[in-house]
């Protein structure tokens, strides 16, 4: 399916920008306030909007937490580690060559895609 086009808007060049720069993996609501600092004006509905298209377009993807939707501006190839004590998201890079083929060996189908989530305790939280 081909991603839809849309013309530009800085509204949604702003959104863009956070969250690729914002490592965290930001809520709307994240995302909203830093735009806020840049247009006043802007509006909680004006970030959704933005975000969905941005992801409908492929140039940021959606993740779901617990209920919540984080946004990623990280389109590389990547894994994620969630940190169950502070709730943080990490990129990772933990799959490689050997880890897919033990993953997909013996297997009766075709794997194209892995996205692995690992979870457990930061380096911060076991620090402290």
């Amino acid at each position: 399916m081909e991603a839809p086009t849309y013309r530009f808007s800085k509204q949604r060049q702003l959104v863009l920008d956070i969250v690729r720069e914002l490592k965290t993996h930001p809520v709307a609501e994240t995302v909203y306030q830093q735009a806020k600092e840049s247009i006043p004006n802007i509006s909680l509905g004006t970030v959704y909007r933005n975000l969905n298209q941005l992801v409908d377009m492929g140039q940021i993807s959606a993740l779901k937490d617990k209920g919540l939707v984080r946004y990623e501006g990280n389109m590389e190839d990547h894994d994620h580690f969630y940190c169950n004590t502070c709730g943080s998201w990490y990129d990772v890079d933990v799959l490689n060559d050997m880890t897919i083929k033990v993953l997909t060996s013996g297997q009766k189908f075709r794997v194209d895609t892995i996205n692995l989530e690992l979870s457990g305790t930061c380096e911060a939280c076991l620090n402290s």
